[in-house]
């Protein structure tokens, strides 16, 4: 039988183990939401801590499909077939909880949860459909529980709310032409802007004395009605009407709702299982259009709409992420886990978005009863694939290049320290 003061050293592991493995995950995924610092036992605890994260993905047989020097780039033929698409990069992560009466838990939370970053540049046959791109998001969270006795363990409603603020730009050559003359590079800009609220609610059941928690969380979508942005086309004078100048653009997206189950228990003295399944529907993001403001309230803005100058396509399908490990608490300071997870990708023919596989190890270290010190590591395969023409919605992506990927390494470090009084 697993005792209180086992939960209170091992289960700490599970978050932290969590955070090294999924933070690769399909879409836009990145440190995405967790709020298993409300669960932490102590009346008050700050946390502080960073994952570092190196992706791998190599695009090889790359293709210029699209040669136009008007609609295409130019052919691209001539320059390296292949590229490494992928940027290194990192997730941080601040919170505050405090605990009230015995039966009230409050979270503040800072995280970063989505995001992306393919910056292959400009020397490879693919430059016309991207030479880099990147998407950031900055979460401000709150969120509170209220527990009470039910059986041997205790029930616990949870509710919250946050606020996100994304950012992000894409640049790729849209003509050659300009070379040629000698008028620019060639190259468009993209930059886009937006902020929205979203809430989630859950339930929690716990029984201290087995060290046994079940979890099941939703967070809602965020909507980013108001996406505001520019697109830079200076460099590229030879663009009919709006080339050679700078226009304000409109359009709108939503970060993608999810709902989590997560589960631990004690298997025996100072072991631990744990647990987790998420869905993530990030099939919400499809083609993300924009369309000059002078044409706002004249016409919809849509996927391959009159309108529409330019666009952010992802066309993803919906996530799945199933992790699952245990956890060995070996003295009063030392404890340590490892974790297996698997991760649906979310791309379908279009993109690098493929299933992934990663073992993540985690250790604790406390010194003292009031300082917790965390680390792991983690490493995976991102599975092969290739990326080509799709047509949805009577609309054509990917016609511009071609390419495809191997399976390729990833691999994570994080480290974090909890003061708890």
């Amino acid at each position: 039988m697993a005792s209180r003061r086992f939960s209170k050293g091992v289960t700490s592991l599970v978050l932290f183990s969590s955070l090294a493995s999924p933070s690769f995950a399909g879409g836009l995924e990145r440190g995405g939401y967790n709020i298993d610092q409300l669960f932490d036992t102590s009346p008050f605890s700050f946390q502080s801590g960073v994952t570092y994260v190196t992706p791998q993905r190599r695009l090889k047989d790359v293709r210029d499909t699209n040669t136009s020097v008007f609609t295409g780039g130019g052919n691209l033929n001539t320059r390296p077939n292949s590229a490494d698409e992928t940027a290194n990069y990192t997730i941080p992560y601040i919170g505050f909880k405090a605990g009230f009466a015995d039966t009230i838990d409050c979270l503040i939370d800072y995280s970063e949860p989505f995001g992306g970053h393919s910056n292959p540049g400009m020397n490879w046959a693919g430059a016309n459909n991207n030479i880099e791109t990147e998407i950031k998001t900055r979460n401000y969270g709150g969120t509170c529980s209220y527990r009470f006795d039910v059986g041997p363990g205790q029930l616990r409603f949870i509710g919250g709310a946050f606020y996100q603020e994304v950012e992000g730009f894409k640049e790729r050559l849209v003509s050659t032409l300009p070379l040629l003359l000698g008028t620019g590079n060639g190259i468009g800009r993209l930059d886009l802007e937006d902020s929205g609220w979203g809430w989630r609610a859950g339930l929690a059941y716990e029984i201290p004395e087995y060290a046994m928690r079940a979890s099941l969380v939703y967070n809602s979508r965020v909507k980013y009605d108001n996406l505001t942005g520019t697109v830079d086309l200076r460099q590229v004078p030879v663009v009919p009407t709006f080339g050679g100048q700078v226009t304000d653009v409109f359009g709108s997206a939503e970060a993608p709702d999810s709902l989590e189950l997560k589960l631990q228990s004690g298997i025996a003295p100072d072991w631990l299982a744990f647990g987790s399944v998420k869905w993530t529907n990030w099939s919400v993001l499809q083609s993300v259009p924009f369309c000059p403001k002078s044409t706002k309230g004249l016409a919809a803005c849509t996927s391959g709409g009159a309108t529409e100058l330019t666009s952010l396509d992802l066309l993803y399908r919906d996530g799945w992420t199933i992790s699952g490990g245990v956890g060995h608490k070996f003295n009063d300071q030392w404890a340590g886990a490892v974790s297996l997870t698997w991760d649906r990708g979310t791309s379908q023919g279009y993109g690098t978005q493929t299933d992934s596989w990663t073992v993540g190890l985690g250790a604790a270290y406390t010194p003292t009863e009031h300082i917790e010190w965390r680390f792991a590591g983690a490493v995976g395969v991102l599975t092969s694939g290739s990326s080509g023409v799709v047509t949805q919605n009577g609309v054509t992506f990917g016609d511009d290049v071609s390419y495809s990927f191997g399976n390729d390494l990833v691999a994570a470090l994080s480290t974090s320290l909890k003061v708890k009084f």
